[in-house]
Formats: structure tokens, C-alpha cells, sequence
């Protein structure tokens, strides 16, 4: 007789794995909350109630003291933002957003992010705490790399920038990140 599986679709198993912390990082636990500073920044952050994270030598072990599924859920979600914030603190992390179409083009003022994308009007962004923004000097105005220590941060303020004038799929104009394939669109075909 067959064994009758499972419809549920099976966890991964993420949050068994130790995050490895480097050198130059320290780590401070206290309840829930964890302390985490680098030579890029610190970052703090308060980690659900049914988890808990002890530290073995330089590695970090997140166990959940919830029943099921919805413990290993809180254990991976846990584990993956450890992990994010060790790299950020060691590390940082690094988004580059490409201006394309003629007269695109980003500016720098201080903590201002001016952005000349083709609208009636410059658009403009202050920057969050702990962003550091630069326009390399080659591609004159049209790129801007982005550098963080918080992973959260960074990526919804890129998002926030690529979502003033998204790349649009028959010329390609507008903000993309570097490397983003975009998917193009035949234009309309010409008279008979």
C-alpha cells in the first residue's frame, strides 16, 4: 500500500543553520533585543517573543519555542534578518540605480537627491538616516550608487527612486537597477 503524502508544501530549513558572526563584529543579546556593530554601522532590532538566539563561540543559534509550522517560520524569519544585519554591519550593502533617457539625470545637494527623470518638475528625496549616496563622476549624473549598513533601508529607498519613472518596456527609459533585464515590447507596426 502507498504511503499518503502530504499536500502541505514542506519549510525550509533555514533557521536551523548558525549565522557565522566575523571579526570586527560585536554582538550584544539582551532578551529580545539585539545590538549589532560593525565597521560599517550598528543596527538594532527587536526579534519576535517565541524565538530565542544564544550566542556559541562566533556563531549565532536562533531556536523558536512555538509549536509547528509556526515556529519554524519565526525561526527562519529570525535567522534571515541575523544574518542580514551581521553582513550589513561588516559589510554594508551596495545598490546601484541607472538613469536611461535623454536629459535623465541625478543630482547631489547636501542630503538632498534630485532627480531630472522627464517630469514637469524636479523630484526630490531627502536621504534616511545612515544612507550614503554618490554619482560617479563618469557617468555624469546617470547613475547613483547607494551604500547602507541596513538592508531594509537601502532597498526601500531604491525602490522608492526606481519607482518615480520605472523603466518602460518599448524604449526602455527610465530608473533601473544595474544589471535589471527589462522586458521589452515590439512597438507598433507601420502602415501597409
Amino acid at each position: 500500500m502507498a504511503e499518503a503524502t502530504s499536500t502541505e508544501p514542506k519549510l525550509s530549513r533555514v533557521g536551523k543553520r548558525p549565522v557565522a558572526v566575523p571579526k570586527g563584529v560585536t554582538v550584544t543579546l539582551k532578551d529580545q533585543q539585539v545590538d549589532i556593530q560593525g565597521p560599517k554601522g550598528k543596527l538594532s532590532r527587536v526579534m519576535p517573543e517565541q524565538t530565542e538566539i544564544t550566542r556559541e563561540g562566533d556563531e549565532l543559534k536562533v531556536t523558536s519555542s512555538a509549536p509547528g509550522r509556526d515556529g519554524a517560520r519565526l525561526q527562519g524569519l529570525t535567522r534571515a534578518l541575523l544574518q542580514s544585519m551581521v553582513q550589513g554591519a561588516a559589510t554594508g550593502y551596495t545598490k546601484t540605480l541607472e538613469l536611461v533617457g535623454t536629459g535623465y539625470r541625478a543630482e547631489l545637494k547636501g542630503r538632498m537627491l534630485h532627480l531630472s527623470v522627464g517630469l514637469s518638475h524636479p523630484v526630490a528625496f531627502e536621504l534616511p538616516e545612515g544612507l550614503n549616496a554618490t554619482i560617479p563622476a563618469e557617468s555624469k549624473g546617470a547613475a547613483l550608487v547607494l551604500e547602507c549598513a541596513n538592508k531594509e533601508v537601502i532597498g526601500q529607498f531604491a525602490a522608492t527612486v526606481r519607482n518615480v519613472r520605472p523603466p518602460e518596456p518599448y524604449g526602455g527609459k527610465g530608473i533601473r537597477y544595474r544589471g535589471e533585464q527589462i522586458r521589452r515590447k515590439a512597438g507598433k507596426a507601420g502602415k501597409k
